[in-house]
């Protein structure tokens, strides 16, 4: 039989694991994601989130508490009458009372290899700690920042140039494959649960403000990494003096080199920049509300010669 889902998530992410539970023939019975948010170009629109959207298209009912606070809302949860909540990015800590809310519990789809890099931004933190692979877990949820038993996993490579966001879409999909086999599985009594290692936990805290900015003094690879891990968002920056201003340049793309001098400094006219060990050449720029720009054509506008000073 089919199972009854709640499906919980917000962002882009999730969509492909809706959308494939969807297509499988399990019943969705409800949709929970985040509120809609100021958006647009001038802020003021309140904007759907993408899972929002998505599950309108597909005609099934969408709730959007701030929490679960509501005694209300955590009633309303339970009148689904679902077998499993599937969570995939919801935003959201969830309470034991809707943990415990369906008859076989929550299933979480997360990005990484559990124990390592548990919590909000585990794609950034394995890029930028250099990591060579990760992966998508089945992780039945309990009442820890995931620390649930592991029913199903996926290996994903991360080669040595791909950006957090390449990586994002692979996840992605290996997720919404994953989640579909995991509950075809729990379906037919199935589902293995394996705990997790004590062993090997490291946490991938939120990504702040204060360490988007690049630290030339480190290794070239350890800025490459940097600069990689935060590609497309929130995106590693500089400061350039242009015009007698500082001004604040993102770069999307990086490629490590040999080269060494000063820290910081411009040892060509062709952005490689030196760093604490070697130097990274820097490959795609974008100026504050400007256009994503290959190295060439950022130089034809904004020239950084040999010697320029960046901080």
């Amino acid at each position: 039989m089919p199972l009854r889902i709640i499906f919980m998530g917000t962002p882009e992410f999730s969509v492909p694991t809706l959308a494939a539970l969807a297509a499988a023939g399990h019943k969705i019975v409800a949709v929970y994601t985040q509120p809609p948010r100021p958006g647009g170009r001038r802020g003021l629109d309140l904007q759907k989130s993408p899972v929002h959207q998505a599950a309108e298209l597909l005609g099934i009912e969408v709730l959007t508490p701030l929490n679960f606070k509501d005694a209300a809302d955590r009633q309303a949860f339970r009148d689904f009458d679902a077998d499993v909540a599937v969570v995939v990015a919801y935003g959201l800590l969830l309470p034991e009372e809707i943990l415990s809310g369906t008859r076989l519990g929550c299933y979480n789809g997360h990005a990484s290899l559990l124990p390592r890099w548990r919590g909000a931004a585990p794609i950034q933190r394995a890029i930028m700690a250099g990591d060579h692979e990760t992966g998508m877990m089945v992780m039945k949820m309990d009442k820890g920042l995931d620390t649930g038993d592991v029913a199903l996993t996926k290996v994903v490579a991360i080669g040595s140039e791909m950006t957090a966001g390449e990586l994002h879409n692979k996840l992605m999909l290996a997720g919404a494959g994953l989640m579909k086999d995991a509950m075809d599985k729990l379906d037919g009594g199935e589902l293995p649960l394996t705990p997790q290692a004590e062993q090997g936990v490291l946490y991938a805290a939120k990504i702040s403000k204060a360490e988007t900015r690049i630290d030339f003094s480190k290794t070239a690879t350890e800025v490459h990494n940097h600069i990689r891990g935060l590609s497309p968002f929130p995106g590693a920056w500089f400061e350039l003096e242009t015009g007698g201003k500082l001004e604040r340049i993102k770069v999307l793309s990086s490629v490590v080199e040999t080269a060494g001098g000063e820290t910081g400094t411009a040892l060509f006219d062709d952005l490689t920049i030196a760093c604490g060990d070697g130097s990274v050449r820097l490959t795609r720029l974008q100026k504050a509300g400007g256009k994503v720009l290959n190295a060439d054509d950022f130089r034809r506008g904004t020239p950084v010669p040999a010697g320029t000073r960046l901080s």
